[in-house]
């Protein structure tokens, strides 16, 4: 019996030296933006990236400000945000080595239908901006250092300064929640096209301005730092990186619609 046992002890130490150990799962941590993410898009692609490359993606999903801090402690291996200026600081101070331009849409100031700042007659997004002002029509800013929110900042400057009013709600809070918050208060707010599209609570509200050229929304790629980061998945994040600006991801990223509208467009060059 002793002998049996040793044999079948034996038996099963070689069977288990003969079964390669489990492969781990490959995956990257990607710091982005709440509009990426709230928009279904990642939802779509993502699975598309892992089918090809067998890594899977975790996204974190942040305002743009949060996602560059996020990137500088070393705690995403990727970065995908749209705030070009802040993008190109973080390659020129060394945190990252590398940007792409990935895709783009737009901005546009939505509020109640009724339109009583009468923004639907300005020329200009600053000019809308100033017509809110003079009436004190109770804009919601996200107020969170996002992508938006620094977007919204710049086109205040441009219309006379940053409000410091009542009716001017900094929430600190998202894109859709700043959105459901802007329905509820009947109020104006700066929005990515895409987050707008996905979003389902509009009640009275609508798209009042669209169509100056700066509210161009561009997203773009970066690759972090090895030097700096020597703990990330390099290798992996360059195959997102890389896949992303391919003629494959870039289809992909043009295939996703909701409601029949294209909510990205690919411009990777």
């Amino acid at each position: 019996m002793k002998m049996r046992l040793l044999i079948l002890s034996l038996l099963l130490t070689c069977l288990a030296a003969a079964v390669p150990a489990q492969e781990e799962e490959k995956f990257i941590v990607l710091a982005s933006t709440t509009s990426t993410e709230a928009s279904g898009l990642f939802g779509h692609i993502i699975p598309i990236f892992r089918d090809k490359t067998g890594i899977d993606v975790r996204v974190v999903a942040v305002g743009t400000g949060q996602a560059f801090k996020i990137a500088r402690n070393g705690d995403a291996d990727s970065l995908l945000v749209h705030d070009t200026v802040g993008e190109k600081k973080m390659v020129e101070e060394g945190f990252a080595t590398a940007r792409r331009d990935v895709m783009y849409n737009d901005f546009v100031i939505i509020g109640p239908a009724s339109d009583p700042a009468g923004v639907k007659a300005a020329k200009t997004a600053a000019e809308a901006f100033q017509m809110i002002r003079e009436k004190e029509a109770v804009f919601a800013s996200r107020g969170d250092d996002s992508g938006t929110h620094r977007a919204e900042k710049r086109i205040w400057e441009s219309a006379g300064g940053l409000p410091e009013r009542s009716w001017y709600r900094e929430l600190g809070s998202g894109m859709g929640a700043t959105l459901n918050s802007a329905a509820a208060m009947e109020a104006y707010v700066l929005a990515d096209r895409g987050t707008w599209i996905s979003f389902a609570n509009r009640q009275n509200l609508a798209v009042v301005f669209e169509g100056d050229p700066v509210l161009f929304n561009q997203y773009g790629s970066l690759l972090l730092s090895p030097e700096r980061m020597p703990h990330l998945k390099h290798d992996l994040a360059k195959t997102w990186h890389e896949w992303l600006v391919s003629p494959e991801g870039q289809a992909a990223i043009a295939e996703f619609k909701l409601n029949g509208e294209q909510l990205f467009f690919p411009n990777a060059e």
